[in-house]
């Protein structure tokens, strides 16, 4: 069968299961975008407002799925606005299949329209290069029968990751002789399992353990070994705490599960961590606010804390910390052997019975007590704490959450639990601004049945609102809470607590006046086709729910939160590493003694 270079990529993908393909024709990819007239019933097309969404949205899809959808765009412009999306699905480990339009190969390096060429031909692709698992410049059509099954393989297995391909106008129009059937001959299958003697040692140094902490990051639900994980913490009793990304990886309400470590995790957390003999991490990276910014005695102790690092990248094994065992493998697999060694090498006890079960439980309940000071509150405008827990309350167990990053993504994390693997959405690694409205999107194409809500700030919501346009277009009834505080409000907090409270600065959205401003978000919802509502008290903040999910349209519940600091916020219970200025003398002298605490070997 003779195909086009844009027909062969339509037909691997329809050959894939890919669902859909996201994207903007222009100029660049219009051979591409052609070849998929007359396939729409096997694919289907969908249009965004800007690329960046375009990412964004096919991230939200697989984290649901764990199936990628395909990305494509036009030249230049086009091509780089994907550049923040296809980061941030770098640094969570997501799969995207991002092609976007290039310059002619007989054209290159002429500065054709939008074309990057001064210092070296057509070559964009070094722009996405450190973002991506791998890219390629295709040269000629003869090479994509190649290249697209190498791109799924490298997208889908090890530790997963975006792949980038460009390609040349005219090898979008150029045909040859393909063989579609062989497209599926590609496929690698398995699990990597783990080495046998190192998985023996892990076993024996929990079954040892006194005070066994499981640290569960993003790679526990990647891969899918959630009941692994709960079988082994009942088997030995062991407390668990999840990084940002393992959010839902444990049932938030089982007993044993004690929240989170790092500068905004739980009190309860960063003691039993900083307490542990033993620390199984999964699937984590240590990265710095789950850490405490490395910080000896905060969050953890290691050494002496003894620690089991399972992780399918092995460049993750060792990097941040000195590990006892260091296992490079699936988690699901891996798991799968520790847990069936430690039953045949000791009986199950009742861990309910022993001391440290029962010192779990009151080192929550003492957190608890702390939050319920503004989970209760009467304050208006309305706390954060006090908003999440009156939307919990009202979404059902499987509700899926999307969260991008300031003040709103601390407290979801903080506090808001989690009951299912896969309902907690957020941009751990990057921290995103933009990501939760598109992303819902992709969230709501991948789960239509499920409720599908995105809490964000008002900055993060001004990023991509135009995606509003695209949930209505496709008919997604998503439900977005904008937590209005008019300004940058978490990086307000920051400048206040790290340098002191004169020292706000830029952060407050207001007018030439020294006004504080904000747009009239309901109406601008409202003139999209949206559902609108604003909410000023926490007792109408279900009801308002209720009308949105009622309504069966892309809704915008506008929510007044309080942004007076420390109320505006959520508590720092561990350590960040914000450097602060010398001539800010007292305040750096504290920073120099905090940091003396540092682990950086």
């Amino acid at each position: 069968m003779k195909l086009t270079g844009g027909e062969i990529i339509a037909e691997f993908l329809i050959k894939e299961k890919v669902p859909y393909i996201i994207g903007i024709p222009g100029h660049g990819c219009l051979g591409l975008a052609d070849a998929f007239i007359g396939r729409e019933d096997r694919i289907g097309i969908l249009q965004v407002k800007q690329e960046m969404a375009a990412v964004h949205m096919a991230d939200g899809y697989y984290r649901i799925t764990g199936k990628p959808l395909a990305v494509f765009t036009s030249i230049g412009p086009g091509a780089m606005n994907t550049a923040i999306g296809v980061a941030t699905a770098y640094v969570d480990s997501t799969a995207v299949l991002v092609i976007t339009g290039g310059t002619h190969t007989h054209m290159r390096g002429k500065g054709v329209l939008q074309e990057i060429e001064r210092s070296h031909d057509a070559n964009f692709p070094s722009v996405l290069e450190p973002i991506v698992k791998r890219h390629w410049k295709v040269e000629r059509v003869e090479q994509l029968p190649s290249i697209l099954p190498r791109a799924f393989n490298y997208m889908l297995t090890g530790r997963p990751g975006p792949v980038f391909i460009d390609l040349p106008m005219d090898v979008q129009c150029d045909a040859v002789e393909v063989n579609v059937s062989a497209f599926e001959k590609r496929k690698p299958v398995g699990r990597v399992c783990g080495d046998a003697r190192e998985i023996t040692k892990a076993a024996e140094l929990l079954l040892q353990a006194k005070r066994p902490v499981f640290l569960l990051g993003g790679g526990v639900i990647t891969s899918g070994a959630w009941k692994e994980v709960k079988e082994l913490a009942e088997y030995i009793g062991a407390a668990v705490i999840t990084t940002m990304m393992g959010k839902g990886a444990f049932p938030e309400d089982h007993q044993l599960y004690a929240w989170h470590a790092g500068s905004k995790g739980t009190t309860c957390g960063n003691y039993l961590a900083s307490t542990a003999d033993v620390l199984l991490a999964v699937g984590c990276r240590f990265a710095d606010e789950t850490t405490s910014s490395y910080k000896q005695g905060t969050s953890f102790s290691i050494p002496p804390t003894k620690v089991i690092h399972i992780d399918i990248d092995p460049t993750e094994i060792g990097k941040n910390y000195p590990v006892e065992v260091g296992i490079v493998g699936d988690a699901k697999a891996v798991l799968a052997a520790i847990v069936e060694l430690v039953k045949s090498l000791q009986q199950k006890s009742d861990y309910r019975s022993n001391s440290y079960f029962k010192e779990i439980q009151q080192l929550k309940k003492e957190w608890f007590a702390h939050l319920d000071k503004l989970r209760t509150s009467d304050l208006e405008p309305v706390t954060i704490s006090r908003a999440l827990k009156e939307i919990r309350e009202f979404l059902s167990r499987e509700a899926i959450v999307v969260t991008s990053s300031g003040n709103t993504q601390a407290q979801v994390l903080q506090e808001f639990p989690f009951y299912k693997p896969r309902t907690c959405i957020t941009t751990g690694g990057f921290s995103t601004m933009g990501f939760t409205l598109p992303a819902s999107l992709g969230v709501k194409l991948a789960a239509p049945d499920k409720q599908v809500v995105g809490i964000l700030g008002d900055g993060d919501f001004m990023m991509t609102m135009q995606e509003l346009a695209t949930a209505v277009q496709l008919n997604l009834p998503i439900v977005l809470l904008i937590f209005n505080n008019m300004g940058w409000i978490s990086i307000k907090d920051l400048q206040m607590g790290a340098y002191g409270e004169e020292r706000a600065f830029a952060t407050d959205f207001v007018d030439k006046d020294g006004r504080v401003y904000s747009p009239d978000f309901k109406g601008i919802a409202a003139n999209f086709g949206c559902y609108a509502e604003r909410v000023e008290k926490a007792e109408e903040i279900k009801s308002a729910l209720q009308r949105a999910f009622a309504s069966g349209k892309p809704a915008v519940i506008e929510i007044i939160v309080n942004r007076e600091y420390p109320y505006s916020g959520s508590p720092a219970v561990g350590w960040w590493d914000v450097p602060v200025p010398e001539y800010l003398a007292e305040r750096r002298k504290q920073y120099e003694l905090a940091r003396e605490g540092e682990f950086l070997a």
